[in-house]
């Protein structure tokens, strides 16, 4: 087992994270939608927005392994971790979709704009009463012809506010479970199309989000992804690839933030001495390391996985569980050992504020322990009481 990058892979990490810190920014601009789409371009320009997306189709052709690295040197380059979310919503939950599923016409005609960072994408799936009960959607679609009228609303939508391109999920038959949604390609400007304000966040205050409102909006059937009933298995897909390679982002800003707060434990002196000498703090440090390296062991092997072609949905659960329950105790470890500092702004709070989003969004941390403990062959079964 090698657990070392290639060469070429790690002069790739090197280059984004050059790249994110000269200019990414840190987000002080994070509500300006022309700065968004300046930077976005350039990210688009460095093949980052369609890492993933083969090349024939404007991409950078690469698998989910040398994808996860990439979007570890994002989180780690860019201090704005809310932009670093949004490019790789943008990138696993909505452009994979369409690499996989759609027709050729459709990769044609959305894949290279979508790669190159010329059109930003969103994935509109959660509704007010529809998060965890993803199945359970009230957008409605009825075939009409050679189209579909959709009604209905979506919440928290990342990208909604600056996004070219939906890709949405919509009930085509009404309680008909597993196979009773459906995933549409629908345009921006498309009549009967929009987007609400902007969510005013406690954390990733870099990536716009907001509500989606669909008013007999008409779709046309040529936008369908996949085919009629295929949507909760297109969604399905989507989340191995944003449970692995999202959280990527998260273990690059990790590490970031674990640096910085071993540097300041050298740097700040109590009673004579430096502070990292002390054990209750160096202990802490070094349990921080253990949650970090110990997480980015699990994401490594779902993206092998996933690169693979594996059908596993575990592996992708246990590493968005990993990742996001040891950001969030990273975060307050920083916080913590920075003393009265850690709470008055800077990398350490901020970091802290982007951590906890990540147990909720990509199926609250619940939910994937519930999927896990079923392919364990626990969840569902009833005990049988002995005679």
């Amino acid at each position: 087992m090698n657990f070392d990058f290639d060469t070429e892979t790690a002069e790739m990490r090197d280059m984004v994270v050059r790249f994110a810190r000269r200019d990414l920014g840190d987000g002080t601009a994070a509500h300006d939608p022309e700065e968004f789409r300046r930077r976005w371009q350039l990210a688009g320009k460095q093949g980052i927005t369609g890492a993933s997306v083969p090349a024939a189709y404007g991409g950078s052709g690469l698998d989910a392994v040398t994808t996860a690295a990439l979007m570890e040197a994002l989180g780690y380059g860019c201090a704005d971790q809310g932009f670093a979310f949004s490019v790789a919503a943008h990138l696993f939950a909505a452009v994979m979709p369409v690499t996989e599923f759609g027709t050729e016409e459709q990769k044609q005609r959305w894949l290279p704009p979508l790669a190159s960072g010329e059109a930003i994408a969103a994935h509109a799936i959660t509704e007010p009463h529809a998060g965890s009960d993803a199945l359970n959607l009230q957008t409605r679609a009825v075939r009409k012809g050679d189209a579909y009228v959709v009604n209905g609303s979506k919440c928290f939508t990342t990208n909604s506010p600056v996004a070219d391109v939906f890709v949405l999920q919509a009930a085509t038959s009404p309680g008909g479970g597993f196979f009773g949604l459906t995933t549409f390609i629908v345009e921006a400007d498309t009549p009967g199309l929009t987007v609400g304000p902007r969510y005013d966040k406690v954390g990733l205050q870099g990536s716009p989000t907001a509500d989606v409102y669909l008013t007999d909006c008409v779709v046309p059937a040529a936008n369908v992804l996949g085919e009629e009933g295929a949507g909760a298995s297109i969604f399905s897909s989507s989340m191995k690839w944003e449970r692995t390679c999202l959280f990527a982002t998260y273990v690059g800003a990790m590490q970031r933030v674990l640096e910085s707060t071993s540097e300041y434990a050298r740097e700040r002196e109590q009673f004579g001495s430096a502070i990292g000498g002390f054990q209750a703090v160096s202990h802490r440090i070094v349990d921080m390391t253990i949650r970090l390296e110990s997480a980015r062991l699990l994401l490594y092997k779902a993206a092998c996985g996933l690169a693979a072609g594996s059908d596993d949905e575990v592996a992708p659960a246990l590493a968005k569980i990993a990742v996001s329950e040891a950001a969030v105790q990273l975060g307050l470890d920083a916080v913590q050992l920075r003393g009265a500092l850690g709470i008055l702004g800077g990398e350490a709070e901020t970091f802290l504020r982007d951590a906890l989003p990540s147990r909720i969004f990509s199926g609250t941390n619940e939910i994937q322990k519930n999927n896990a403990a079923r392919a364990l062959g626990l969840a569902g079964r009833r005990s049988r009481k002995r005679r």
